[in-house]
C-alpha cells in the first residue's frame, strides 16, 4: 500500500510528463500575439521528426492578411516561396500589395534528436480584428511519414481540442 503522498507525487510527474510531450509534440511559433499594422517575425519551432525519422521538409501555409513575407534561408537547406494572389489589394506605406508569398517551403535534413527554427519576416494588416487569430498551417515531411499541424480550430473552441492543430497567431489591440 502506497501513501497518499506518494500516490499524489506520482500523479503529478506523470501529468508534467504528458503535458511537457504534449507540448513538444508540435509546431509551434514562438511570439504567439501581435498588434496590426505591425512588423512580425515568424519564428516556426520543430522540436521533433515523425517518430524517429528525420524531418526533410518544413511547409508553411501564410495566412491571409499577413503580407510583404520574406523568409530567411537556413544553411544546409534550400528555400523555396510560392507566390500568388491575396484576397484583396493591401496598402502599405510604400506600395499596394495584391499578391506575395503564399507557402515557404525549406528542404533540408533535421535529425528527430535536434530541434530548429524556421523564420520569417513581414507585415500584419491594419484591418486584422483585435481577438481575431491568423493560423499557420504547417506540414513537417519526414524521411518516413508526416505530421500535419493544420487544423484550425471552430470558433469557441481551444486548440488543445485538437490533435494537430495548426500554430496560430493572436492579433491584440495596439498599446497607445
Amino acid at each position: 500500500m502506497t501513501s497518499p503522498f506518494i500516490r499524489r507525487a506520482c500523479a503529478i510527474v506523470t501529468l508534467l510528463t504528458l503535458t511537457t510531450s504534449s507540448a513538444l509534440a508540435h509546431a509551434t511559433l514562438e511570439v504567439k500575439q501581435a498588434s496590426p499594422n505591425s512588423s512580425y517575425k515568424a519564428i516556426m519551432r520543430i522540436g521533433h521528426g515523425c517518430g524517429e525519422s528525420p524531418t526533410l521538409k518544413v511547409r508553411i501555409r501564410i495566412p491571409e492578411g499577413y503580407i510583404n513575407v520574406k523568409p530567411m534561408p537556413k544553411a544546409g537547406w534550400t528555400l523555396e516561396t510560392v507566390r500568388g494572389p491575396y484576397a484583396k489589394t493591401f496598402g502599405t506605406e510604400h506600395a499596394k500589395l495584391s499578391e506575395g508569398v503564399r507557402e515557404v517551403i525549406w528542404t533540408g535534413r533535421l535529425l528527430d534528436a535536434h530541434y530548429d527554427e524556421f523564420i520569417m519576416t513581414g507585415t500584419l494588416a491594419g484591418d486584422l480584428e483585435a481577438g481575431s487569430t491568423l493560423y499557420f498551417p504547417t506540414v513537417q515531411e519526414c524521411e518516413t511519414g508526416f505530421n500535419r499541424w493544420i487544423e484550425i480550430p471552430a470558433a469557441g473552441k481551444p486548440a488543445d481540442d485538437y490533435k494537430s492543430p495548426a500554430p496560430g497567431l493572436k492579433i491584440i489591440a495596439p498599446n497607445r
